[in-house]
């Protein structure tokens, strides 16, 4: 795969950096800057822009203003590409008006996307979290998130001590900080590991915002909280086979696991 990414600054050069360190072998990455200086309305995309653009099967726009996100669709059509990739990990850089509007304009131009809210929720299917999420129909998003995105782990446990011996991750977030996350686990015990898992990917740092929204109709909160959700319902998922089953209360027995 031939990945465009627009980066700005230290967000987007770190999901590069791990991407390019992560990926499959045969994956190329190519990066593109954009002018620090933009006007408030992009009238035309193309007076900012090179002569020329790099061909790439996908745009990745790891964008940090609603003023360079005007220039996505120019950037794709430019470079050939057949889809594009929006995270929106602060809602400041891409207001929901705005992502309307590049969804709109890459379909005319017969251009997949899909915006995952945070980045973090992406895949192979959908995109978003809970009741937020939104199916895409992309072979080429569907195959970057197959290696990157929602997180998927695959532990080795030692059932009697109970602890976390190690955790594979099969897909990670874009960011890395699932691969941080999964090594400090290594020796926690099982039934401690969440929340854990969720601090830890705080901790990397996570690079979602801080301030809260609304997620879904049911969920009011900041998009840096619900990676971590998310990472903890991965690692919850995949040490359910090792959990302990709950105890309860018999009055004829004392307490059993058998209800």
């Amino acid at each position: 795969m031939r990945i465009l990414a627009i980066v700005q600054g230290n967000y987007g050069q770190r999901m590069v950096d791990n991407i390019r360190r992560r990926g499959p072998a045969g994956w190329t990455i190519e990066t593109f800057r954009p002018p620090p200086v933009l006007p408030m309305i992009v009238d035309e995309p193309d007076e900012f822009l090179p002569p020329s653009l790099p061909q790439a099967d996908m745009v990745l726009a790891l964008i940090e203003s609603p003023k360079t996100a005007q220039l996505v669709t120019a950037i794709a059509r430019r470079s050939s590409a057949k889809a594009v990739l929006c995270p929106i990990d602060n809602t400041a850089w891409v207001p929901p008006g705005l992502k309307n509007q590049l969804q709109r304009e890459l379909a005319e131009m017969g251009v997949e996307s899909a915006f995952p809210k945070p980045f973090c929720t992406l895949t192979e299917e959908t995109s978003g979290y809970r009741r937020a999420a939104e199916r895409y129909s992309s072979a080429t998003i569907s195959e970057f998130a197959r290696h990157f995105g929602r997180p998927r782990l695959a532990p080795k446990v030692n059932e009697q001590a109970g602890t976390i011996e190690s955790l594979e991750v099969l897909r990670g977030s874009p960011c890395g900080a699932t691969w941080y996350a999964a090594e400090k686990l290594a020796g926690v015990s099982v039934e401690e590991a969440v929340p854990k898992a969720g601090l830890l990917s705080h901790q990397y740092p996570c690079l979602a915002s801080m301030e809260k929204e609304q997620i879904d109709d049911r969920l009011f909160d900041t998009l840096m909280h619900v990676s971590g959700y998310v990472m903890n319902e991965a690692t919850k998922e995949a040490l359910k086979p090792y959990k302990k089953a709950p105890e309860y209360l018999n009055p004829m027995r004392g307490l059993d696991n058998k209800g």
